[in-house]
């Protein structure tokens, strides 16, 4: 009986090439595949007239040497035209998101639409069983091989890479699918098993987030492609408290600010301010084009609602007007937080739920993730929709 196909999305870095070598290893039927990615200046439409640059994901040094690692391991090899699809579907969101005013992470819609839609459709077209990626996270099924018993999502073992923060947007279908090798070993032994195999990139340097800027500076990709969003506007002093999540009442204006997606929640310095106190940013009002300072002790919230929840099990763990105890995530280099969670009821961007934390967080940022643990379980995530103090 043959073994089952995998697909594996390699980028010639060592965390996707141990993982093709990995399931060689173990027998599978393997195909490794390469997503040809958008870039600054590479635009299929046409092109900006600029020098011709390559995604930092995919630049012909890397299809190089993800080539190399596929003929060394003796499996087929393809590269994949993502370019347009990636442009209209992830580079949009990054743009149309900062321009409303939210801090989008792209890496959650890229899984969500890319890697896990766009590439799985390629691969299950190849009747791959499995499509296998790089990332450090674990998938456990029922070890009876039930197929009616749901896929569970959990943390990678290395605490210092988990990864499976961006990959809170699975569904079961998608997960069903998922194989994620590396997720069982702590970086430093995925290096060693690198050199154990005999590849070329043991000692590669790991790829950078926000791969389609040229050079990964993201306010000068934005004034560049959304001026409107990085115009100057007003500095206002939240002069009191509100506790409806809103910038609403008095302010007093104190300067200007050189465009609001130069600024983060929770940033001191910088902001070209004289006062007789520290000022903090403690968010912003897109509508005005206005930055909101305040003092350290209006810094803060302990409660988020997050909307487009996805439950990666298919439903909330506990039913509405029910609640949750877990440990909850704003973003990826964060530190999950105690938390009750409250399922809420869904409107026109789909489920939703109401986070409150045990200690108030000084740094929620809409447009972020927000996702859901209990121990090692990734039990999902939505998209921070507002921040109530």
């Amino acid at each position: 009986m043959s073994q089952p196909r995998v697909v594996v999305a390699m980028s010639g870095g060592v965390d996707s090439s141990v993982t093709a070598a990995l399931l060689v290893q173990q027998g599978y039927d393997v195909i490794g595949m390469m997503m040809r990615l958008w870039s600054e200046n590479c635009d299929t439409e046409g092109g900006s007239g600029g020098p011709v640059t390559s995604n930092r994901c995919c630049t012909p040094d890397q299809m190089a040497d993800a080539r190399r690692i596929a003929d060394q391991l003796g499996i087929p090899f393809y590269v994949i035209d993502t370019q347009d699809v990636f442009r209209r579907t992830i580079v949009q969101f990054f743009t149309d998101r900062y321009a409303a005013g939210d801090t989008p992470n792209p890496c959650l819609e890229c899984n969500r639409h890319i890697r896990f839609e766009w590439l799985l459709n390629h691969a299950l077209a190849l009747d791959a069983n499995f499509l296998a990626t790089g990332h450090y996270a674990r998938v456990q099924r029922d070890p009876a091989g039930d197929p009616a018993s749901p896929v569970r999502l959990l943390r990678g073992l290395d605490p210092g890479k988990d990864q499976s923060y961006v990959l809170s947007v699975l569904t079961q279908d998608k997960l069903r699918h998922a194989m994620f090798p590396i997720g069982e070993y702590e970086k430093p032994r995925v290096r060693e098993l690198a050199a154990e195999f005999g590849l070329p990139v043991a000692s590669k340097h790991d790829s950078q987030d926000l791969c389609f800027l040229a050079d990964g500076d993201y306010r000068r990709f934005l004034r560049e492609h959304i001026p409107a969003a990085m115009q100057p506007g007003p500095i206002l002093l939240r002069d009191h408290a509100q506790t409806d999540g809103e910038f609403i009442g008095e302010f007093t204006e104190l300067g200007q600010h050189t465009g609001l997606p130069n600024y983060t929640i929770g940033q001191r310095k910088g902001l070209g301010l004289s006062y007789h106190e520290p000022l903090y940013v403690l968010g912003s009002d897109p509508a005005r084009n206005a930055l909101i300072v305040g003092p350290r002790e209006m810094l803060g919230a302990n409660t988020l609602i997050a909307e487009r929840m996805n439950w990666i099990a298919g439903s909330p763990p506990v039913a509405e007007g029910e609640s949750l105890r877990a440990d909850v995530q704003i973003r990826y280099t964060a530190q999950a937080a105690p938390a009750t969670v409250f399922p809420l009821p869904p409107d026109e961007h789909g489920d939703r739920m109401r986070v409150v934390f045990d200690e108030p967080l000084r740094d929620i940022t809409p447009g972020q993730g927000a996702v859901v643990y209990v121990d090692d379980e990734c039990l999902g995530g939505g998209i921070i929709a507002r921040v109530e103090r």
